[in-house]
């Protein structure tokens, strides 16, 4: 089958490897569609720590094509969605149900082989049907959405709260989103791409801020910002040195700071201690999708999630090296790999 290989810093392309037999617990899923993640980028610069050789390719769905022996619950032809990130089960992490901190965690596209392929290898405990009439694209949003449901679980939004979305990448808009549902009525993004504002607004913000046109502290938790004193609820999802610095003076005194944003391995960032103290603020990290992604892929399936506006492009799988060799395009929100067209 056709693989696209990380073989090492720098160093990706398609090539033709074995197709895979499932284990005894174990699907083989023929992809319809990965989407290409910044931590897919990440993985190519060095910035994010794996295991090469390894096919990446963590965000996918696709259609069960055969079964191992031990299976039971699943079908081939069903479609279905895979959690990547597996939990050992037995750490100090997983026995307080802390599963994305697993000291032995195994994730899919980073350890072992993704969904940039034709096909992958799924544990059963990983999957998750969906409806055979989802867009086939669709499932392949479940895994970021799960990881935004985690982070908008830690935020505790409160209805009537004013939240601050920082970064207009997929991540932000599906932030967007989950902020509305959970009951915000003042939800403001960021983001230097005139596109990704306005489709911001589109999907719920009541307001965008261009921080390449005006200092976006200032615009928002100034006196005559859009928040004067700040926001009940900052993401960060940028994933970049200024955001994560800016988010923690756009939080009010007692608000919370949630980092959703992937920041590349080794990266610092400035704040004052002080000023962390004396506004009594909670800083908190949010870290993979402990069990958010059946919620994902339910939200999914009924709609209250727009997908379509998210994505960008399809490419086939010899695009796929040069997407993730590269920055996004201008505007470009989610590009899906799609191994088979028709």
């Amino acid at each position: 089958m056709k693989a696209v290989r990380l073989e090492g810093v720098g160093s990706i392309s398609l090539r033709e490897i074995a197709k895979p037999v499932p284990g005894p617990d174990e699907l083989l899923v023929r992809i319809e569609a990965c989407g290409v993640c910044g931590t897919d980028r990440h993985l190519f610069h060095g910035e994010f720590p794996c295991r090469p050789p390894v096919t990446p390719g963590h965000e996918f769905s696709g259609i069960i094509e055969a079964i191992g022996p031990a299976v039971s619950g699943f079908a081939v032809g069903d479609r279905v969605t895979g959690d990547p990130n597996i939990a050992c089960g037995r750490c100090p992490h997983c026995h307080a149900g802390r599963v994305n901190l697993c000291r032995n965690l195994n994730a899919i596209g980073i350890h072992r082989d993704g969904g940039f392929s034709d096909y992958v290898v799924l544990p059963q405990k990983q999957a998750f049907v969906l409806s055979a009439g989802l867009p086939p694209t669709h499932g392949a949003f479940c895994e970021p959405l799960g990881c935004c449901l985690h982070g908008v679980d830690l935020a505790e939004i409160k209805p009537g709260s004013s939240v601050v979305v920082l970064g207009g990448g997929v991540i932000g808009l599906l932030t967007v989103q989950l902020a509305r549902l959970a009951g915000a009525t003042t939800i403001v993004l960021s983001t230097r791409q005139a596109s990704r504002r306005a489709l911001a607004e589109r999907l719920g913000a009541t307001a965008t801020v261009d921080p390449a046109a005006a200092d976006v502290i200032d615009a928002i938790a100034g006196p005559t910002g859009l928040m004067p004193g700040g926001a009940d609820v900052v993401f960060e999802c940028a994933g970049v040195r200024d955001t994560v610095e800016q988010s923690m003076r756009i939080a009010r005194a007692g608000g919370t700071v949630v980092i959703v944003g992937v920041v590349p391995q080794g990266m610092k960032a400035q704040f004052e201690p002080f000023d962390l103290l004396f506004r009594e603020l909670k800083v908190l990290g949010s870290f993979l999708n402990p069990y958010t992604h059946g919620r994902a892929a339910e939200l999914i399936a009924s709609g209250t999630i727009e997908i379509d506006q998210l994505i960008s492009r399809h490419v086939t799988l010899e695009e796929a090296p040069a997407v993730i060799a590269n920055p996004p395009a201008p505007g470009e929100v989610k590009v899906l790999v799609v191994p088979y067209r028709g």
